[in-house]
C-alpha cells in the first residue's frame, strides 16, 4: 500500500488539536460518503483514505508514532523494544537509533565511538543485530544458514477496511515481499481481528518451513453506524410533529434506506430494532440488528399562528 501523508489527507497542519482534525475529518467524511456518491469510485477511495488518516490522527498514541516515525510508525513497537534491549548492553547507551520514516535507518553515537565494534557480522556483511531490528529485511541477499531446518521469519501486517467493506465477502491482493497473494475475506470480520495465512511469512532455510503471515485487520468508524458486535446503531432526526402525531422517516441501512414507520408520541431519545439489518455474522449464518435512536428536531423559530397554536395546546394542559 502506497504511503499516505495523514495530514496533507485531511487538510490540517501537523500542529492542528484534536478539535481540528475530527472537523476536518467530518467534512470529508460527509462530502465523499459512498451514499453521496454511488457512482464514484474515486471518492469511495477516498472515503476510506480519509477514515484511515482519522483512524491515526485522532488517536493521540498513534499519532506520536505517526509524527515520529512516518510511514514506519507501525513498526514503532518493535523500533523501541530493541533500542531499550541494546540499550541494556551497552549497545543504545552511547547513542540513538531511529529511522527518518523515510526507509533509512540511523545511529549516532553520542561519544564517537564506533557503534559496530564487537557486534557480529555475518557472511553477507549484516550483523545479528540487524537481523533481529529489522526482522530480516535488512538485504534482499539469502542469508547463511545458521542452523539445520529453521522455520522462516513469521510476519506481521495490518490491513484497513471501511464498516461497509468488513460487511461483504470479498477478495483482496496483498503484496507481500514482493509476492501477490490473493486472500479472500469473509463478511464479518472484527476490528482488530488477526488470521494467519501459513507459509506467506519469511522463507526458511536448510529444508525448514516458510514462516506464517499474521493480518491485523483495521476496521475504520463510519459517520452512520456505530457497531456493537453484529448489532449496528445509527440516529435519525424527527421533526416534532411527527414525533407528536406519527409519519414515516427514511432510515439508513447497509443495503440502502428503508422507511421506518415512526409512531404518535414518540419520545426523544427512543430507540426501535429492525431485525436483521445489522452486522454479517462472522462465518455464520444471518445478521445482526440495527438499532435506530430517534432525534427530535425542536423548531428554532415560530409564526404568529404557530404560536398562538402552542399557546392553545398549553392551556389544555398538555
Amino acid at each position: 500500500m502506497a504511503y499516505m501523508d495523514y495530514y496533507k489527507m485531511l487538510g490540517v497542519d501537523k500542529k492542528a488539536t484534536q478539535d481540528e482534525i475530527k472537523k476536518a475529518y467530518r467534512a470529508l467524511a460527509r462530502k465523499y460518503h459512498p451514499d453521496l456518491n454511488p457512482n464514484d469510485p474515486a471518492a469511495k477511495e477516498k472515503f476510506q483514505a480519509v477514515n484511515e488518516a482519522n483512524e491515526v490522527l485522532s488517536d493521540p498514541e498513534k499519532r506520536a508514532k505517526y509524527d515520529r516515525y512516518g510511514e514506519e510508525w507501525k513498526h514503532a513497537d518493535d523500533f523501541e523494544k530493541q533500542q531499550a534491549a541494546y540499550g541494556s548492553n551497552g549497545f543504545g547507551n552511547n547513542g540513538a537509533f531511529g529511522t527518518d520514516g523515510n526507509g533509512t535507518y540511523w545511529y549516532e553515537s553520542s561519544k564517537g565511538e564506533d557503534p559496530f565494534e564487537g557486534i557480529h557480522f555475518g557472511s553477507d556483511g549484516f550483523s545479528d543485530f540487524f537481523d533481529r531490528f529489522f526482522g530480516g529485511q535488512t538485504s534482499s541477499r539469502t542469508r547463511s544458514a545458521r542452523s539445520k531446518g529453521r522455520k522462516g521469519r513469521d510476519l506481521r501486517a495490518e490491513l484497513n477496511m471501511s464498516l461497509r467493506e468488513a460487511a461483504v465477502t470479498h477478495k483482496q491482493i496483498l503484496n507481500v515481499n514482493g509476492e501477490q497473494i490473493r486472500i479472500t475475506i469473509p463478511a464479518g470480520m472484527a476490528n482488530g481481528q488477526v488470521i494467519r495465512l501459513r507459509g506467506h511469512g519469511g522463507k526458511g532455510s536448510n529444508g525448514g518451513a516458510d514462516g506464517d503471515l499474521y493480518i491485523t485487520f483495521i476496521i475504520s468508524n463510519d459517520p452512520l453506524f456505530r457497531r456493537q458486535g453484529d448489532d449496528l446503531y445509527t440516529n435519525v432526526n424527527i421533526p416534532l410533529t411527527m414525533a407528536v402525531l406519527g409519519g414515516t422517516v427514511k432510515v439508513p441501512t447497509l443495503n440502502g434506506a428503508v422507511e421506518l414507520k415512526v409512531q404518535p408520541g414518540t419520545q426523544p431519545g427512543q430507540m426501535v430494532r429492525l431485525r436483521g439489518e445489522g452486522f454479517p455474522v462472522y462465518k455464520g449464518a444471518g445478521k445482526g440488528n440495527l438499532i435506530v435512536t430517534y432525534r427530535v428536531e425542536l423548531p428554532k423559530t415560530l409564526t404568529n399562528i404557530q404560536k398562538q397554536l402552542f399557546e392553545n395546546l398549553k392551556n389544555t394542559g398538555a
